[in-house]
């Protein structure tokens, strides 16, 4: 059992669009900052999701360039989204069939506070650890942030922001095959000689039998098993049902999820 309180994870039921989450992952670092100053009785925080097809920057890209204005231009045609962040990284893309994780989390609480470096590293340890449990997935040493399958191929990527030791933004896996020919129209993350992999050809290219049948929600929870023993930390689901500041922002976002309707599963052209 941790000393520390748990981190409350939640799962989305329904891919949500890009800039509200980002409107929301603020929103509960407002409230994170605010509880902490008050009462120091802020929740850390765990949103497992998918989002609606949309192409990312990172904050080395300058939105406002040419270049990146006719790349989304260009995106955008394609039936995405495109939205310039301030995680680490380079341009990368977000759909259906692809678990996004967002740790928002407070690393002052661990004693000493914990590092940027070994938050990403655990981040990463996660992944890795939850390929090979759940799918006898082995994964390669790269120099690379992020899960490779071999030199060529990467299935998980991270990126973060940390601002008064709170982080937000966090990692992402392709679970089905679905996020694949999204991918295929950027040079993600900057590595030109590297395409997407995902865990549903991965199964099959093993011909392993641990857990064939592949489930978003299903692959959320080993995930955030996997998390709370490479954080040292409980994790418990949040009770939708109060009625406090962090449960009714994430309820506002799910409605909104609701009304935005259906969405492409390929690229228009």
């Amino acid at each position: 059992m941790s000393r520390l309180p748990p981190i409350f994870y939640h799962k989305f039921a329904l891919p949500l669009p890009y800039a509200r989450t980002l409107a929301l992952q603020e929103q509960l670092h407002a409230f994170q900052l605010h509880h902490r100053r008050n009462s120091a009785n802020h929740k850390d925080i765990l949103l497992m999701l998918q989002h609606r097809p949309v192409y990312t920057a990172g904050r080395r890209q300058i939105s406002t360039s040419p270049e990146v204005e006719a790349e989304a231009k260009r995106l955008q045609g394609i039936g995405a989204d495109f939205v310039a962040t301030q995680r680490g990284g380079q341009t990368t893309y977000h759909g259906p069939g692809q678990i996004v994780g967002y740790p928002l989390l407070d690393l002052g609480r661990w004693s000493p506070p914990l590092g940027i470096r070994d938050y990403i590293c655990r981040m990463q340890k996660t992944l890795q650890l939850h390929l090979s449990e759940a799918h006898a997935i082995q994964h390669v040493p790269s120099d690379n942030t992020g899960v490779f399958l071999d030199e060529h191929t990467k299935i998980a990527s991270i990126g973060v922001q940390v601002r008064h030791r709170l982080t937000t933004h966090g990692f992402s896996i392709n679970v089905t095959r679905e996020p694949l020919a999204w991918f295929q129209r950027v040079v993600a993350c900057g590595l030109a000689d590297v395409s997407a992999g995902c865990i549903a050809d991965s199964v099959l290219d093993t011909g392993h039998a641990i857990n064939t049948d592949i489930d978003i929600r299903h692959e959320m929870e080993g995930l955030a098993e996997r998390f709370g023993r490479f954080f040292e930390r409980d994790m418990v689901e949040l009770d939708m049902g109060t009625k406090e500041d962090v449960v009714e922002a994430i309820r506002a976002v799910e409605e909104d999820a609701q009304q935005a309707g259906d969405w492409l599963r390929v690229p228009t052209s």
